[in-house]
């Protein structure tokens, strides 16, 4: 197939997610035990049958668009933020979400297929998905074949272990405790997660600084600072 030729892809799943942009996300799948999202099951995708025996996966492949990174124009090449964003190295060479199909790939942890007001849903965990994300395609994920202990990636040879304390001022804890446990699963723990790896640009990784950072999960604006030996999560205020 000539490169020129035109390729559609219908998705089959739309997400709902803990994510509400992409400030904040884990770089990762699997990196934030405590995020949660529902994919939405689209017509003419929604029929049980599809999906039988899907309980038997505890994870799952998922292919998706990086909907909110598309450019109309590809670079070649790209900084990725474990080598400091200022080395350089191909785009294919990477998993940047600025590539020339914006497409994803990710493992996440099957919690289930349920209906819901005539819905057909399917709740996963350990995400790395915006709100609204595509879902393209959904695949088993196979020990056997898809683990490869002997694989390597030179740069990026270790998970990203380094994790900053967490502290939670006086006001964001009376507000998480107003905050219903069913809504936003697992909140406190997910705020944890996402400021402890420190999502700012790597450029400002590690500073000590005054700026306020904010990052909207579920539909609250979870607001945090850093010093030079901890992150301090401010207010967590429901969003208008």
């Amino acid at each position: 197939m000539p490169a020129s030729a035109a390729l559609t892809l219908t998705p089959i799943a739309v997400t709902r997610s803990c994510f509400k942009d992409k400030f904040g996300v884990p770089r990762q799948p699997g990196l934030t035990r405590h995020a949660w999202a529902d994919l939405v099951i689209q017509p003419p995708f929604d029929r049980e049958d599809a999906f039988r025996g899907l309980e038997d996966c505890s994870h799952i492949w998922l292919t998706f668009q990086f909907h909110a990174a598309v450019r109309a124009e590809w670079r070649p090449t790209i900084r990725p933020p474990r080598l400091g964003g200022n080395k350089k190295v191909g785009v294919f060479a990477s998993r940047s979400p600025f590539r020339p199909n914006s497409l994803g790939l990710s493992v996440v942890r099957n919690e289930g297929l349920r209906r819901e007001k005539g819905q057909l849903i399917l709740r996963i965990r350990e995400h790395d998905l915006i709100e609204g994300t595509p879902i393209l395609d959904i695949k088993p994920y196979l020990p056997f074949a898809d683990a490869l202990p002997d694989a390597h990636l030179a740069w990026a040879a270790e998970p990203p272990t380094t994790r900053l304390p967490v502290e939670f001022a006086e006001t964001a804890e009376a507000e998480l405790r107003a905050i219903d446990e069913k809504q936003c699963p697992d909140f406190r723990s997910l705020i944890e997660d996402v400021v402890s790896y420190d999502p700012r640009p790597s450029f400002r990784r590690g500073r000590d600084e005054q700026r306020i950072y904010g990052a909207h999960l579920y539909g609250y604006n979870v607001r945090f600072r850093f010093d030079d030996i901890a992150v301090t999560v401010l207010t967590v205020t429901l969003l208008d």
